[in-house]
């Protein structure tokens, strides 16, 4: 899973809001297995408002994607979040990024998210889950955590590691990502 924040939440700024969303997983019956270090970068597109913070945590859980993605909306509106701007500034962002190898709903689905292009990534959402994650591939703020707990997990459908997958991205991306001290 993906954490992001670029706004303060009830408790506290990004760093603790992330932080928080980490106990509420727990508290909510989830194996904590690994926890990458916080991130800052800035947000997209570029000049939308604060810098984020991003970390990736590692689960373990009994439960279905359908069920955890359930989970992770109801942290995220225990902390605030609004669903009103897409990729707009938020307290809180919660993303299933992959379960696994799992694929859902079905390859070509994924595939197509996956290759749309970024006006159209802008204005469309899709209707249901999307495993992995479309935009994995493409995201530093979630590869750079990610390459810290689980650098050899394979991308089901590129056949492609996280370190794999990270060392396609352009410098200047990985660069963007910056550990918080």
């Amino acid at each position: 899973m993906a954490l992001g924040s670029n706004q303060p939440s009830a408790v506290g700024g990004p760093a603790d809001t992330l932080l928080h969303a980490i106990e509420l997983l727990k508290q909510k019956g989830c194996d904590i297995q690994a926890v990458s270090r916080l991130f800052a970068n800035p947000a997209f597109p570029l000049g939308s408002g604060p810098d984020y913070v991003n970390a990736v945590v590692g689960f373990q859980t009994d439960r279905t994607a359908a069920e955890i993605l359930e989970v992770l909306h109801d942290i995220e509106a225990t902390l605030g979040r609004e669903r009103d701007v897409r990729w707009g500034a938020r307290s809180v962002d919660l993303d299933l990024v992959a379960v696994g190898s799992v694929v859902c709903p079905d390859a070509q689905t994924q595939n197509h998210w996956r290759m749309l292009p970024l006006n159209d990534q802008m204005s469309q959402t899709p209707d249901e889950l999307i495993l992995p994650h479309p935009r994995l591939q493409d995201r530093a703020f979630v590869l750079i955590p990610m390459a810290e707990i689980a650098p050899d997990w394979l991308h089901p459908t590129l056949g492609k590691t996280v370190l794999q997958m990270l060392n396609d991205l352009s410098q200047q991306d990985k660069d963007d990502v910056r550990p918080i001290e």
